[in-house]
């Protein structure tokens, strides 16, 4: 059966590495927002989740949250635990990710500009071999 991985866009810098992941073998679902994500985790638990880290200035994210990603982390702790999350960030914000590490633990984060050997690295490691490989 083939991984599902979430790519959650919400600013157009993410990058677009549909091409990676169907070579990988694994099956992309494209969403634009935090809640369809989260909505989605119910019934079709990811195996991965790809999202670019924000982090909550003030009170853009109503001051308790580290991000935008604090909301689906908890969620994922819930609906899909083993779910590995990598994170995008702007070299600028990377001091802020590490603190998600207490709500669920990341598989991994990518600074700006991220390049697809970097993003496929972390695949591997919790998708197995490559299938093409066979």
């Amino acid at each position: 059966m083939a991984a599902t991985l979430y790519t959650i866009l919400e600013s157009p810098r993410h990058p677009d590495f549909s091409a990676l992941y169907r070579r990988r073998g694994i099956r992309e679902l494209r969403m634009s927002s935090m809640r369809k994500a989260i909505s989605e985790s119910k019934r079709h638990p990811p195996d991965f989740v790809v999202a670019e880290f924000f982090y909550g200035y003030g009170n853009n994210y109503a001051g308790v949250n580290i991000s935008n990603l604090d909301v689906l982390l908890y969620s994922l702790q819930r609906y899909a635990p083993q779910a590995r999350v990598i994170v995008l960030v702007d070299k600028s914000e990377r001091i802020h990710v590490d603190k998600l590490n207490d709500i669920l633990p990341l598989a991994g984060v990518l600074t700006h500009p991220v390049a697809a050997g970097e993003l496929e690295s972390l695949l591997d490691a919790g998708h197995g071999p490559d299938p093409s490989e066979d």
